[in-house]
């Protein structure tokens, strides 16, 4: 599930990085940053970057033509105009697609037999008559084009820095999460989310559908979830929910951004706007009323021998129809905080869950604490401990892990962006502490759980959530997902040897004119010497 690397390889990248850390070292807090080579600048970390003498890159001017390759694919070409758009809002220049391969321009091509790039990596080269950017798959040719996306200066004209970059992801799960649940978030604002992670090459996009609060996806065979039990959210706003066309619409559009959208409906527990949406899912055949509040660890699907079947039939029939909406391989079915499911009705549940998964032909993810029940071969577990976690539960992780079971780490105390940064932070919460943006970025994902007996091999990847209980507007999203979440795509991205606090603020300080140019409101940490 990883990519290996060479010891030469990342010798190469300290090196490159090593002038950052110089810099850093002598840099205070809050002052400004100073101007780094561009190949320095990258964010996340490239695995190799070898520059070439200054002055020697390729100039991109008004008559710059980019190329989608002699033997272009549908793909090629729509990664080519997409390019093509995003420089000329930059520049101003025309930059017309053509068909061809000649060494001159910006050339993008797949090269299916360049099997050392990987599922995900490129090679780009710069020099002063081209820019070739090459992957084996269409996904790296998208990621190269995200690179020299920084490579470009900042007014769009100018040179590209000359030299070699070949670069390959560490981990192949580098996600987020956003909770549309406890506030509704529509459509369009996670379209958006995409596109700010996708530039910075996260390929997952995990969708919280379903909590106490509220329901956020049309289900034809159940279609009260969305119509009664989706109108509510924490506090008093009016909730909402997306149709399933809404939601075809975010999976399409993710897709061409290279991400994958993983759908979750959590059960047994939080799932009182379910209960309240249809009685005959409770016990007691009576449906409580909706909840706007944030406690958590009440609710519970019903497994009586008299209501199983109907619990059974809920679950295969909402999956169902989730899974025919959802083209990626996984589904999430939650699995955490049921405090109110004993431990057996918990367990036959989780298990009737995977099993319902598996028949849809799709790989379940559930959170952690299904390690104390019965994980079925092949179920990701997400794990969201803290440095507080027990050993016993840490343990039970690492038990299952070693049965083969793959790990995304989202500790809550280091990846949950809904955490405050400080005592100033106006949303957020602070049940996990507060979480700076270093605390975020210093911390490494292959060696977290190593004390408790998990390898490297077993971690699938890392995941910033962003619970919504406090969180009701763009500004605040955005806010507390940036600049953290950037931190979150260096750890899934970048070789382990480019880890270094002092030279990534560095470069994260090169990404606040870009953040701004694109109208993010972002937290500019008094530790990071923002340009």
């Amino acid at each position: 599930m990883r990519v290996p690397r060479t010891c030469a390889a990342l010798l190469v990248l300290m090196t490159a990085v090593s002038c950052t850390a110089a810099h850093g070292d002598d840099a205070k807090p809050g002052a400004p940053a100073p101007v780094l080579p561009a190949f320095q600048r990258l964010l996340p970390a490239p695995e190799r970057a070898r520059a070439a003498a200054p002055g020697t890159g390729y100039r991109l001017e008004p008559g710059t033509v980019i190329r989608a390759g002699s033997a272009s694919s549908g793909e090629t070409r729509e990664a080519a105009e997409r390019l093509a758009e995003q420089l000329r809002a930059s520049s101003g220049y025309s930059l017309m697609v053509v068909d061809g391969d000649q060494a001159n321009g910006i050339l993008l091509r797949i090269d299916e037999d360049a099997a050392e790039l990987g599922d995900e990596g490129y090679e780009l080269t710069s020099n002063a008559a081209a820019v070739t950017l090459t992957a084996r798959t269409p996904a790296g040719l998208f990621y190269a084009v995200q690179t020299l996306r920084q490579l470009v200066p900042a007014a769009g004209g100018g040179i590209v820095q000359g030299g070699t970059i070949t670069d390959r992801p560490r981990f192949a799960y580098r996600g987020a999460m956003l909770d549309v649940a406890r506030h509704f978030f529509p459509v369009g604002q996670a379209k958006r989310y995409v596109d700010q992670l996708a530039q910075y090459k996260v390929n997952k996009l995990h969708v919280h559908l379903s909590d106490d609060q509220g329901w956020r996806l049309a289900i034809d065979s159940w279609p009260r979830l969305a119509e009664y039990g989706g109108a509510t959210e924490v506090g008093t706003g009016p909730g909402g929910y997306w149709s399933k066309e809404e939601y075809r619409s975010l999976v399409t559009y993710a897709a061409e951004r290279h991400v994958e959208v993983v759908p979750e409906i959590d059960m047994p527990g939080h799932t009182n706007a379910a209960l309240a949406s249809y009685a005959e899912l409770n016990c007691d055949g009576k449906a409580p009323k909706r909840y706007t509040g944030i406690r958590v660890g009440f609710s519970s699907l019903c497994m009586t021998e008299q209501k199983k079947e109907v619990t059974y039939r809920f679950i295969d029939e909402v999956l169902g129809e989730l899974a025919e909406l959802t083209p990626g391989p996984y589904l999430h079915i939650g699995g955490d905080e049921a405090h109110s499911t004993g431990a057996a009705d918990y367990a036959a549940f989780m298990d009737q869950a995977q099993k319902t998964v598996a028949k849809y032909g799709k790989t379940a993810v559930a959170w952690h604490q299904l390690a104390a029940a019965r994980p079925a071969d092949g179920t990701v577990l997400q794990y969201w401990g803290t440095a507080a976690t027990s050993a016993a539960e840490k343990g039970r992780v690492a038990d299952a892990a070693k049965s083969g079971h793959p790990l995304i780490l989202s500790p809550a105390d280091r990846l949950y962006l809904d955490m405050k940064y400080d005592l100033t932070t106006g949303p957020g919460l602070t049940w996990a502490g507060y979480v700076p943006v270093k605390k975020a970025y210093d911390w490494d994902p292959g060696g977290y759980l190593g004390g408790a007996g998990v390898p490297e091999s077993a971690v699938l990847g890392v995941e910033a959530p962003l619970w919504t209980e406090t969180i009701a507007t763009r500004a605040d999203l955005e806010f507390m997902a940036f600049p953290r979440v950037l931190g979150l795509a260096e750890l899934g991205w970048a070789p382990k040897g480019a880890h270094d606090w002092t030279a990534y603020r560095q470069r994260l300080a090169e990404q606040g004119p870009r953040l701004d140019a694109q109208g993010v409101t972002f937290y500019r940490a008094p530790d990071v010497p923002w340009s």
